[in-house]
């Protein structure tokens, strides 16, 4: 009995066990699947917009020397009475005279783009195609169709092409940009290192991102795998929507290293647009060179906290001269959308029709005001500012760790300022930690212009040793706003 028992006992022992095996490997398979429903499935998105992405390749002709025979120590005449071989020798790439006289090797790139009409418009990037004196476009069903350069927009890194006798061909579908967030996914197709119609997803990262070589395009910052060859493709949203042109990487090594960056597709269809229908793209313009607003420039213009465009020069004649925008004015918001970053203003400005009315809220001595501003067309070319010329006058001393000459007529009428002092010499002090070095303009300082030494000396006297102060300098013809904090 005893061990009539103990089996028994060892029966119930082991029922209960592999009965709580059995209800744990349940809930993990449940917990599986859920994870499973919860994770997007892209397949239906990539069969429904493959057709609608395609490879471009393109041709550049290589242009040969107006003189094939500079650098050569002969002319033609001798060249031809040299014997064969050492014409091969003179002509061939190994040349050290620079070699291939008589060649010219077509030198071939890949990119990626898509089709948004019927009768063959493609979009892509500008530098897919920037130089190229033909291009292909081939689709998903291995069609190979010659295309026309309709137009670019180098500011956007946008291009515009027309597939030649394009009917009836496949389109993708446009979303909105503006309704992106971030965290949400996104897939590219594209061609990466020439690998056809590949696809990558990932997630919005950030938007809303400023690189420095593009002030007008609020870039949709992803971690979508991105390579060469990718450049120009469609980002797609999970309704199979394009959202973006994927133009961009952040890497350090030639390849994709987490960040990558597109173009939002608001902003595209805009240049879009307007290339198609008139051959070329205005921009807004204001007319102001701006910076960021940093916790130091913040506090000393009374801000709570960081936000805005401080404007550190207003151009004459600019839209923003006529509607009495002045240096020193902090941009809040714009068209009733507030500013959080310097950054948020060019776009912003580039998407206004030109010669609309906009309403800016500026923060000016410390209040509020309104302005409306007439927007102007961006120009090609911004005139380049000439450094000023160094003066003779005796210097005058100020307590700030530097010293101050007045600023000639000629030289205030080359920067296009009215008036200022000349930094002559730095030392160590709150002017040298501010940022201030030689040769700096000075035009305001605590928020009160400087015209002269004299101006200099009594805002100087009148300073508050308790808090920072902004300082506005002119440096080899672009203004600033800098900080300077009390000694100690």
């Amino acid at each position: 009995m005893p061990e009539t028992h103990k089996l028994t006992s060892g029966g119930r022992f082991t029922f209960h066990a592999a009965g709580l095996l059995i209800a744990f490997l349940s809930l993990l398979a449940w917990n599986q699947a859920a994870m499973a429903r919860g994770l997007p499935d892209f397949t239906e998105l990539v069969e429904d917009n493959t057709a609608a992405v395609v490879n471009i390749s393109t041709t550049v002709t290589a242009k040969g020397s107006a003189n094939p025979f500079q650098g050569m120590p002969f002319d033609e005449r001798q060249f031809e009475q040299l014997p064969d071989f050492l014409q091969d020798f003179f002509r061939g790439p190994r040349s050290p005279f620079g070699g291939g006289y008589g060649r010219q090797e077509p030198r071939r790139s890949m990119g990626s783009g898509f089709i948004v009409s019927k009768d063959g418009y493609v979009l892509t990037n500008n530098h897919v195609v920037e130089g190229a004196d033909e291009i292909m476009v081939r689709l998903n069903d291995r069609r190979e169709l010659p295309a026309t350069l309709v137009g670019t927009d180098p500011r956007s890194d946008m291009a515009v092409l027309k597939i030649s006798n394009g009917e009836d061909l496949p389109v993708v579908r446009i979303g909105k940009s503006s309704d992106l967030k971030v965290g949400e996914w996104v897939l590219a197709i594209g061609s990466p290192f020439g690998f056809d119609y590949t696809v990558t997803a990932g997630i919005v990262s950030a938007l809303g991102r400023s690189l420095p070589s593009e002030n007008y395009v609020p870039f949709i910052q992803t971690d979508v795998a991105i390579n060469p060859g990718n450049s120009g493709g469609p980002l797609f949203n999970l309704d199979g929507e394009v959202v973006g042109i994927n133009s961009q990487i952040y890497t350090r090594s030639g390849g994709f290293m987490g960040v990558s960056f597109a173009i939002p597709i608001d902003d595209a269809m805009n240049v879009f647009r307007q290339i198609r229908d008139k051959g070329t793209v205005a921009r807004g313009w204001l007319g102001v060179l701006i910076q960021e607003v940093n916790r130091d420039l913040a506090e000393s213009f009374g801000l709570s906290r960081p936000r805005g465009a401080l404007i550190a020069e207003v151009m004459d004649g600019s839209p923003a001269a006529k509607a009495g925008l002045k240096a020193g004015d902090i941009v809040l918001e714009y068209e009733g959308e507030e500013l959080s970053r310097s950054s948020d203003l060019p776009p912003m400005v580039g998407r206004t029709a030109v010669g609309a009315v906009a309403e800016l809220t500026v923060l000016r001595g410390g209040e509020r005001m309104s302005l409306d501003v007439e927007i102007g067309r961006l120009p090609d070319d911004q005139a380049a500012s000439q450094q000023p010329a160094s003066s003779s006058a005796e210097p005058s001393s100020a307590p700030l760790g530097l010293t101050v000459e007045p600023l000639p007529a000629e030289a205030a009428a080359s920067m296009g300022v009215s008036g200022g002092v000349v930094v002559a010499n730095v030392a160590p002090g709150p002017a040298l930690n501010a940022g201030i070095r030689p040769r700096d303009i000075i035009t305001e300082l605590n928020r009160k212009p400087v015209r002269s030494v004299d101006d200099f000396r009594k805002v100087v006297q009148s300073m508050p040793d308790d808090r920072p102060v902004s300082v506005r300098v002119v440096r080899q013809g672009r203004a600033t706003y800098l900080v300077m904090k009390p000694a100690g």
